[in-house]
């Protein structure tokens, strides 16, 4: 059709971790769909694989994007921008470690390398059994020896001795070569991945470990724009977390002004972190801050001290809440801790009738297909103005259902965002208590429920977990007119 059904997956050091949803009949998919890993500290590199997902057969790979571990640590503030997908190749698709123990002597004559290959770990698998054969191919001035061959095993210990008669003199620039290969009865043997030593660097006495195996040395030629590109945003977030009491006196200065209200507030830590914390960091830190209150049990007091001082600093109330601040960021965060079971609950049946019955509408003249009509009607091509009433009509069919099921939920919203919405109205009334401002309490609340909690999620229902799969282009719109 001159298309594809892309979807990303996701590997580190070659272990499958995560998948994209498929995004159907598109060359320009849209993913938006962020994940959180926890890696282990020696891990090697990311590597993400774009593939057309087909009904019958295999999926085609497209290209790949892949990224070490110094790379992405080279850049504190993540990676972000458009990478060109390069080819896969069976001989660049290696993975797993092999435990090698290697003796060279510093004098003697003859002088004998040992190479002693105990075993290997987590190889790739290239049997359709969904194992390997593996057995260890190790080159070194100009002999070539290797180990018996283990069946079906992607853990094989050998635990062989090589040996090799150097030359005498200067090692020079010898190479010590160890491959693993999977072999194979007809056929050609598969490529399991190598490891090379220079021998004038090694030490005189045993060199013993686990050592990677890598790829051969591409030669495959650039590729650069032909497969594509992908837009990635890769941060790397490394930790070293403590036993909690180390954390108590951190906790004790966050909660003292929610503990003991009667400090001074623009001297407490709270205070400090809000004025320090830049507009790109505030979601992190409010992620962080939510979760420490939420385990002490102070979330909604928490709530309550940031909304109460940027209430204390908003001199015209149609402004409120409008900025990224920290009280913001904190709320939202809170919203989707507390209310997702909630929100699933009250928009999952709409947003699920919208996606099945793919109505057309649309208000925009400059955006209209008049040949859409027949969606709407069997007449024929419609006017301009038979689209526009047939779509506000569905319209507000689809927001009047939605509007029912969020009145309708009242018992259903979590207590502790009742009892946070609760005090910000009440911090609200007694920040502008005036009759004119009296609706200040009403969209104090609805900034947040609505903007940032119901429109967000009828936006982009898969970002909230409530479809699978993004919208098509059609449905996007019909979502993109409801959370407008």
């Amino acid at each position: 059709s001159g298309s594809s059904d892309p979807y990303c997956v996701v590997k580190v050091d070659n272990e499958v971790v995560a998948r994209t949803a498929t995004v159907w009949k598109s060359l320009n998919p849209f993913w938006g769909e962020e994940i959180a890993l926890l890696l282990p500290r020696g891990f090697h590199s990311l590597t993400i694989y774009v593939l057309d997902e087909d009904t019958i057969g295999q999926d085609d790979v497209i290209g790949k994007v892949s990224l070490s571990h110094q790379q992405i640590s080279a850049e504190p503030q993540g990676v972000d921008r458009w990478l060109s997908l390069a080819p896969v190749s069976p001989d660049q698709e290696v993975q797993g470690e092999i435990h090698l123990e290697l003796r060279v002597p510093e004098r003697g004559h003859p002088r004998v390398l040992r190479c002693h290959l105990i075993e290997a770990r987590d190889l790739a698998s290239r049997d359709p059994s969904g194992s390997s054969d593996p057995f260890g191919r190790v080159s070194c001035c100009g002999h070539t020896l290797e180990t018996a061959v283990i069946k079906k095993s992607r853990f094989p210990r050998w635990d062989e001795v090589l040996e090799f008669e150097l030359p005498e003199g200067e090692l020079g620039e010898a190479v010590l070569s160890v491959e693993v290969w999977d072999w194979d009865i007809v056929g050609k043997n598969d490529f399991l991945g190598r490891v090379e030593f220079f021998l004038d660097t090694l030490c005189p006495g045993p060199t013993r470990g686990w050592f990677q195996l890598l790829p051969f040395p591409s030669t495959t030629k650039d590729h650069r724009g032909q497969l594509g590109a992908l837009r990635l945003a890769v941060r790397l977030l490394e930790d070293t977390v403590l036993p909690p009491h180390h954390y108590q006196p951190l906790i004790q200065l966050l909660t003292e002004p929610i503990l003991c209200p009667a400090q001074s507030p623009e001297g407490t830590v709270l205070a400090v972190l809000e004025e320090v914390t830049s507009v790109e960091s505030r979601q992190d830190m409010a992620t962080k801050l939510v979760k420490i209150f939420s385990e002490q049990g102070l979330a909604v007091p928490l709530l309550d001290y940031l909304t109460s001082r940027e209430l204390a600093r908003t001199t015209d109330p149609n402004t409120l809440f409008r900025s990224n601040s920290l009280a913001s960021k904190s709320m939202e965060q809170f919203m989707k801790v507390v209310g997702l079971p909630y929100l699933h609950e009250v928009l999952k049946p709409v947003v699920n009738r919208i996606f099945e019955e793919k109505k057309y509408m649309e208000l925009d003249p400059s955006k209209m297909e008049l040949s859409q009509g027949r969606r709407v009607s069997f007449k024929g091509s419609l006017l301009e103005a038979q689209v526009r009433e047939s779509s506000l009509e569905l319209l507000k069919g689809y927001l009047e259902d939605i509007i029912d099921a969020i009145v309708g939920s009242v018992d259903k919203c979590p207590l502790p965002m009742r009892v946070a919405f609760k005090q910000l109205r009440r911090r609200a009334e007694e920040r502008f208590p005036s009759a004119q401002h009296e609706e200040v309490r009403y969209f104090s609340i609805s900034g947040f429920l609505f903007l940032r909690f119901f429109a967000p999620a009828v936006l982009t229902p898969k970002l909230f977990r409530l479809r699978e799969q993004h919208a098509e282009s059609g449905t996007g719109r019909t979502l993109l007119l409801l959370a407008k």
